[in-house]
């Protein structure tokens, strides 16, 4: 049987782009040479393109990947049929490109940039499509979507960055006025808890504001919703399916981004400490609010699950998840009965459906 070509785009320019090197890393080792060829392209901070020509992966969360002699500089052409290109010197390489799997996080990889230039190229990729990925990045968006589908989420408020610089004190009027302290205050597009705060008065509401408005001209401010925090893998296309549900325990404020990758404070529990019936809730919702947003291929949908009565609140959904070998999507999967490597094949089958 033929090898399949397979284009694994990592790093990226987003703050997330030490995440997406982990996530590439484990990608990498656990997909079988037997199956693919493989060709992994890295995007620079600065925006170059590099075919990696090492094969030692543990060197891309290393940040000594560039240092490889082997490297050389590449592109993606949006011209269908050219697939990929390098550069030896005056010579260009053309290979064929038969599935892209973006292991791109934030901004410039799942926003929907990545997946237009593959559309154009007429490259199947992972993951959803350019608007399914676009409106999931904007949490702005997204809350939308989910109030159209009646799912019930946190109350929200949407701040621009230009009203935050022309009349702080009105913004923060507002915010007050609808809610009560605590909120958590997020940029619109960013992951990986980037930019979030935790915000318990005025003034650290301000610094929160500002703190938001670095990363986006849109800032999301929310409700602060005292439950577990239970997230659920969804893989599919036609006919998506819900993973058993894992629950974070941040052992922090909150599970930001020193919590998830940094500290060793959070604590993962699959299955999640929920009813079988607040579970089987989460997993019905998450498909219905995957379904709505028009995913296809993979995503992670998180929430909260609250009070006595274990009320389901949808918090965001993710659509290229984390994929470090401490990420909740493919640990939640492996807990479901399906192999990390098995679900990377798994994905590029159900990238290369019409």
């Amino acid at each position: 049987m033929k090898k399949l070509s397979v284009c694994v785009l990592f790093g990226g320019v987003s703050p997330e782009h030490e995440i997406s090197l982990r996530s590439a890393e484990s990608v990498l080792r656990h997909m079988d040479p037997e199956k693919y060829n493989i060709f992994p392209v890295g995007i620079t901070r600065e925006g170059n393109w590099v075919l990696f020509g090492g094969t030692d992966y543990g060197m891309l969360p290393a940040g000594t990947w560039l240092d490889c002699p082997e490297n050389r500089r590449a592109a993606l052409s949006p011209v269908r049929g050219q697939g990929l290109l390098s550069f030896e010197g005056d010579c260009v390489v053309r290979e064929r490109i038969d599935v892209a799997f973006p292991v791109l996080h934030g901004e410039n990889g799942e926003d929907g940039s990545i997946q237009g230039l593959l559309q154009l190229a007429g490259i199947p990729y992972v993951g959803p499509h350019v608007a399914a990925s676009a409106t999931a990045m904007d949490k702005t968006l997204t809350k939308l979507v989910a109030d159209h589908a009646g799912v019930r989420q946190a109350a929200w408020q949407l701040v621009l960055r230009r009203d935050l610089e022309r009349n702080p004190d009105a913004v923060l009027d507002a915010v007050e006025k609808r809610f009560s302290y605590p909120v958590f205050v997020k940029p619109a597009g960013t992951g990986s808890s980037v930019g979030v705060s935790k915000a318990r008065d005025r003034r650290r509401l301000l610094e929160a504001l500002h703190k938001a408005a670095e990363y986006d001209r849109k800032v999301l401010v929310e409700e602060f919703i005292d439950g577990r925090e239970v997230e659920v893998a969804v893989l599919g296309n036609g006919t998506p399916a819900a993973s058993t549900c894992g629950e974070i325990d941040a052992g922090a404020e909150f599970y930001d981004y020193k919590a998830k990758y940094v500290s060793n404070s959070s604590r993962l529990y699959i299955p999640a400490r929920i009813s079988d019936r607040a579970a089987e809730t989460v997993r019905e919702t998450a498909v219905k609010i995957y379904e709505a947003m028009g995913c296809r291929g993979l995503s992670r949908v998180d929430f909260f699950v609250a009070g006595e009565d274990e009320t389901v609140i949808f918090n965001e959904i993710n659509t290229i998840p984390g994929f470090t070998s401490i990420s909740m999507y493919p640990k939640l999967f492996e807990a479901s009965g399906i192999a990390y490597g098995d679900l990377i094949d798994q994905l590029i089958q159900l990238a290369m459906e019409p």
